[in-house]
């Protein structure tokens, strides 16, 4: 939801904006709760529950052991009962030790109490590569998530959708995952100031970065910066690049999607994550059935290698996903080149 004022907005990180829409609904509802690794006394690993501590006290900023499966379970239970958690992980690799929890427990209990039970929680943290962290700590995680029924899965890439997107998330009903992208936490821009409103942006909204008439680059998460350095090159050449961000990626906002493709006739898929069963499969496999007649080439991706993140700095940058290969993907569907 957009709102309107005079009043010229924040310019805030990432990080800020995550904070500020915890503390705004854990001041709006007391059954709110935040709970992980390091989130009270520490102020979280990244910094993102600074002062919620002193604020809200420990019965609602509550640190737990190195135990994810142990906490995520927790905070399943807490749901179950009327509570409103959100399990912060340290990092969304760590998530995988807690993954029965999140997709046996959390996304079935609605399906399999017959509707009598939801879960209302958020798991949230950083996803995804940063720099030489190498193969256990440069995962993006979306796929694995995305893959069960049950879980929505959302990647915010400016502040302003951090904040919308977290605050959405942690009132609805179903388990949702805020996945962050570990390089922005000290992204800034623009959100709206809190004395101007309510800021909520629903799930299952994509939004246009950038319009342009020649290709659309259909991305989410950090990728979407690398998206409009893409798109400034190429307007260099005369060329100008529609970015869709997806920012939801279950639920799945097809039709802006498909609007995007019919108007451009071209289309990049970009992402984060590797290519077999990547989420941009999905997104050229709904393009292909219902938008290949308006298609003028085939949908490119541009993905990380499908190889284990390497640990080297040259070989990382080469198997990240960068504007050059943007660039030189929306190329080909033009056929420049």
């Amino acid at each position: 939801m957009e709102i309107t004022t005079t009043r010229a907005m924040a310019n805030i990180t990432y990080r800020e904006a995550l904070n500020q829409a915890l503390a705004e609904e854990m001041d709006r509802d007391e059954t709110v709760f935040l709970m992980g690794e390091e989130v009270a006394e520490y102020d979280g690993a990244y910094k993102v529950s600074k002062g919620l501590l002193d604020r809200f006290g420990d019965r609602r900023v509550v640190d737990t052991p190195i135990s994810e499966l142990g906490f995520a379970g927790l905070g399943v239970g807490a749901a179950m009962v009327g509570l409103r958690p959100v399990i912060e992980f340290m990092t969304f690799n760590f998530s995988l030790l807690a993954l029965d929890q999140v997709i046996n427990s959390a996304a079935k209990m609605y399906y399999m109490s017959g509707g009598q039970i939801s879960v209302p929680i958020v798991f949230r943290g950083p996803t995804g590569a940063a720099l030489q962290l190498s193969a256990q700590h440069s995962q993006a995680c979306a796929s694995w998530y995305v893959h069960a029924p049950g879980v929505k899965v959302v990647t915010p890439a400016t502040p302003a959708d951090a904040k919308g997107l977290l605050k959405a998330a942690i009132r609805d009903k179903d388990p949702v995952a805020v996945m962050e992208g570990e390089l922005l936490y000290n992204v800034k821009g623009e959100v709206p100031d809190p004395e101007d409103g309510d800021f909520v942006i629903p799930l299952g909204l994509a939004d246009l970065k950038r319009e342009g008439e020649d290709v659309s680059i259909i991305t989410h998460g950090p990728t979407v910066h690398i998206a409009l350095m893409a798109a400034q090159k190429l307007e260099k050449e005369g060329i100008e690049a529609e970015v869709v961000d997806l920012r939801s990626i279950r639920p799945l906002d097809v039709d802006t999607i498909l609007a995007s493709v019919r108007k451009t006739n071209r289309a990049v898929m970009l992402e984060e994550g590797w290519p077999f069963a990547g989420v941009g499969s999905q997104v050229v496999s709904i393009i292909q059935d219902e938008a290949f007649d308006d298609l003028d080439a085939p949908v490119v991706r541009v993905t990380q290698a499908d190889v284990p993140m390497p640990y080297a700095k040259n070989l990382e940058q080469l198997a990240k996903p960068s504007a050059d290969r943007v660039v030189d993907a929306c190329n080909r569907v033009l056929y420049r080149s």
